[in-house]
C-alpha cells in the first residue's frame, strides 16, 4: 500500500512541477528582430496564405499540418478509469502527445471534447480537422467510437485512428504472428476465444480475421457469457462476431482453444479453465492494471503456456506505443487520406519481424536484460526499442503507396529510412 501511495504522489508531483503538465509550444522559425517579425507575422504571412488560397494543398508546404496530429477524447473510456470525462482525461492526452513527438518527431495537439453526443463529436473534429495532418481518437467508449470513427473517415482526407480500437488490434496481432510460430500452429486452425466485446475486442477480431484467422472458429464472449446468434439485441458489432455453437460460457468456449485474448477485467480466467485448453496455448491477458489471471498463477500452472499482459513488469508486454507513433509517422509522410486495412497488417508484420531481430544492447541495457532471443518469453519486441520507427513506418509508407492512399510518393527508401533517424 505504502508503494502505491508513494507511486501517486511522484505522479502528482511530476504533472505540477513547473511548468505544469506534459507539453509546450515552441517556434521553429527565428524570432530574432523587426525582419523576421515582418516574415512571420504581417506583412510576409499574407504571402504563403493566398498561395494556400489559391492551391489548398501547399498548407503542407507552408505551415506544420504535415507534422501535425492531435489527440482527441471525451473522456468516456479513460483506460482503467472508465467515464471520467473530458477534463480528467487531458493527462492521458498529453501523454499520447509526448510519446508522439518523443518517439516519432510528430508534433500533437491534444484536444478534450465535453460532449457525448456522436454526430456533434463528429462535426467538431471534422470542422477542426483542416489544421492537422492526421488525427488519433482515443479513449472514446463503444459503440459510440466505432461510429465516430467511420463518420470522420468518411468526411476527412487525413488519416484517422482510434488507437484503442487499432492500436490493440495492430499489436496484439504481431503478437498473435509469433505466438502461433512458436505454438508451431496455423492461423487459420487456430481456435481462438475473445473475452470482451468493446472497441478493442471488436476491432481485434477484425484484423484476426484478415491474417487468417477462420470466423467459425472465433467465439466472443462478453459480461452475460458466450455471444450466440440468438441472443437478443445484439449491437450490430457483436452480430458480426455471433455464433451459433451450443456453448453459453467462457469456461465452455475455452474447452480446446488455442488462444485466449482477454480484454475485460481481472480474474475472470481460472487455472482450471487454462488446463482446458489445447497444447502450447497462446493468452493474452490484457486488462489493466490487473490481468485476466495473473502471470503467476498462468506460469505455475502450464509450462507450455506463451503469455502477454498488458503490463511492463512482465514479459511480452502488449503497448500501444509500439504501433501508433510510426504507423501515424508512415501515414503523414506519404500524406496517406487514411490508415486502411492493408497499412495495419503491414504494420503488425513489422512488429512481429523485429522480435525476431537480435536484441541490440542499448535495449538491453534500458530493460536490464542480460540475454533475449526470440520465443515463448519474446514474441514481441520491448517498447522502447528505437528500431521500431524506422522498421514500422516504412512498412505503413510502403502500404499507404501500394494501395494509392498516398498522395506523396517515396522515391528513395533508402535515404527515407535514413531521413527518419534525425527522431531518434
Amino acid at each position: 500500500m505504502k508503494k502505491i501511495e508513494n507511486l501517486a504522489q511522484k505522479a502528482l508531483d511530476y504533472h505540477k512541477k513547473y511548468p505544469q503538465g506534459k507539453i509546450s509550444i515552441k517556434p521553429t522559425k527565428s524570432m530574432r528582430g523587426v525582419k523576421d517579425l515582418s516574415l512571420a507575422y504581417s506583412p510576409g504571412v499574407a504571402v504563403p496564405c493566398l498561395e494556400i488560397a489559391e492551391n489548398p494543398e501547399t498548407i503542407y508546404d507552408y505551415t506544420s499540418k504535415g507534422n501535425l496530429v492531435a489527440v482527441i477524447s471525451n473522456g468516456t473510456a479513460v483506460l482503467g478509469l472508465g467515464n471520467i470525462g473530458a477534463a480528467a482525461s487531458k493527462p492521458v492526452m498529453e501523454g499520447k502527445a509526448v510519446l508522439f513527438k518523443k518517439l516519432s518527431g510528430i508534433d500533437s495537439y491534444d484536444i478534450e471534447i465535453s460532449n457525448n453526443n456522436v454526430d456533434e463529436v463528429v462535426n467538431i473534429i471534422s470542422s477542426i480537422a483542416v489544421t492537422f495532418g492526421g488525427i488519433n481518437l482515443e479513449d472514446i467508449k463503444a459503440p459510440e467510437c466505432f461510429e465516430i470513427e467511420r463518420k470522420l473517415i468518411e468526411k476527412c482526407d487525413i488519416p484517422i485512428m482510434h488507437d484503442d480500437q487499432h492500436g490493440t488490434a495492430i499489436v496484439t496481432s504481431a503478437g498473435l504472428l509469433n505466438g502461433a510460430e512458436v505454438a508451431g500452429k496455423r492461423l487459420e486452425d487456430i481456435k481462438l476465444v475473445v473475452n470482451g466485446a468493446g472497441a478493442a475486442a471488436i476491432a481485434c477480431s477484425e484484423l484476426y480475421l484478415h491474417l487468417g484467422v477462420k470466423r467459425e472458429n472465433l467465439v466472443m464472449c462478453d459480461s452475460q457469457g458466450v455471444i450466440r446468434a440468438d441472443r437478443d439485441k445484439l449491437t450490430n458489432e457483436k452480430l458480426k462476431f455471433a455464433t451459433t455453437r451450443d456453448i453459453h460460457t467462457l469456461a465452455e468456449a475455452l474447452n480446446g482453444a488455442d488462444m485466449f485474448l482477454g480484454v475485460s477485467k481481472k480474474d475472470v480466467l481460472t487455472e482450471d479453465m487454462l488446463l482446458t485448453m489445447a497444447e502450447n496455448p497462446i493468452v493474452f491477458a490484457l486488462a489493466n492494471p490487473d490481468p485476466e489471471i495473473a502471470y503467476d498463477k498462468a506460469m505455475a500452472c502450464r509450462g507450455d503456456i506463451i503469455f502477454a499482459t498488458g503490463r511492463s513488469d512482465y514479459p511480452n508486454q502488449v503497448n500501444n506505443v509500439l504501433g501508433f507513433p510510426y504507423i501515424f509517422r508512415g501515414a503523414l509522410d506519404t500524406r496517406a487520406t487514411r490508415i486502411n486495412i492493408e497499412m495495419k497488417v503491414a504494420a503488425a508484420r513489422a512488429i512481429a519481424a523485429l522480435a525476431k531481430e537480435p536484441m541490440t544492447e542499448a535495449v538491453k541495457k534500458l530493460y536490464h536484460i542480460d540475454e533475449i532471443t526470440f520465443g515463448r518469453g519474446y514474441i514481441i519486441p520491448e517498447p522502447l526499442d528505437r528500431r521500431l520507427l524506422t522498421r514500422v513506418s516504412v512498412a505503413v509508407a510502403k502500404a499507404a503507396i501500394a494501395t494509392g492512399v498516398a498522395r506523396q510518393p517515396i522515391l528513395d527508401w533508402d535515404e527515407y529510412e535514413t531521413s527518419l533517424v534525425r527522431f531518434l
